[in-house]
Order: C-alpha cells, then structure tokens, then sequence
C-alpha cells in the first residue's frame, strides 16, 4: 500500500519558488560534477521505505499550507552539512500542483497515508497556482475557485 511523506517547506514563499530552489540546486551539482539528481536531505531514514517507494510522494507544505507535491524516487544514504550520516530522499523533478489543504507546523516530516493525501489538482484548476498563496485561499473560502 502506498504511503506518502509530509514535510514543511520553510523559507519558500510559493510553488515557483520551490520550483526554482531545485533548479538552482540541479545547476549547482551539473557546475560541480556531479550526477543531476534533486536530493531533499533529511536526518532520518523512513523505516516504512517499500511502502514510501510503491508510487509515494512528498507533499510540501508551503505558507501554512499543503501546496504540491513530487514523486520520491529512491533514498540514498549521504552526509548533511554537518558531515553526519543521512537520508537523501531523491525527487522527480516535477511539481505537481495539489489541492491546498490548511496544515499546521511540525518537525522532520511525517507519514500520510494515501487516503488522507490531497488531490492533485489539473486543467485551468492547476494554472491558478501562479496567484499568491494568501489570494488563491482567500478565493477559495469565498467558493471562487
């Protein structure tokens, strides 16, 4: 059964701009040589790893908010800043954009079951991850979009 992971996006203001975090951390490991792969580096390992494997995904929570999501490739092991031993949870490149759902704040990141994952949103519903967070939930509680 699948099982997904949840994680604060701390200091990310939007979808666009975690987007562009990633794309500046894939240019900076082609600059040095290094395999493009887009690491997420955590200090733990997920003990439930087959299941996180079997199609899960981070969902990231962005301004108080679960805003998107990424597929979880693999987990490989590597160093923190710290050089101490840790999780490198690898990420498919593509941002999916989700339903925002209100989150409050936690440390590390937690489990999510599928059931209780949101969904991702598609068509003109995905465009309006362009408006600011704060305007495309106001619009939302008003039932606008």
């Amino acid at each position: 059964m699948t099982l997904h992971l949840i994680k604060l996006s701390v200091g990310v203001e939007s979808i666009e701009h975690l987007a562009q975090i990633q794309r500046d951390r894939l240019q900076a490991r082609r600059e040095a040589g290094q395999e493009p792969r887009l690491y997420h580096v955590t200090r733990m390992w997920p003990r439930r790893e087959a299941e996180v494997l079997d199609g899960g995904s981070i969902y990231w929570v962005i301004k108080r908010a679960v805003r998107c999501r990424q597929r979880l490739l693999a987990f490989d092991e590597t160093v923190n800043g710290q050089g101490k031993p840790a999780c490198g949870l690898v990420l498919d490149p593509e941002i999916v954009p989700v339903r925002p759902r209100a989150s409050r704040a936690f440390q590390g990141w937690r489990y999510l079951n599928a059931a209780d994952a949101p969904p991702d949103l598609g068509g003109a519903a995905g465009q309006l991850t362009d408006l600011p967070p704060e305007l495309a939930d106001e619009l939302r509680g008003l039932g606008l979009i």
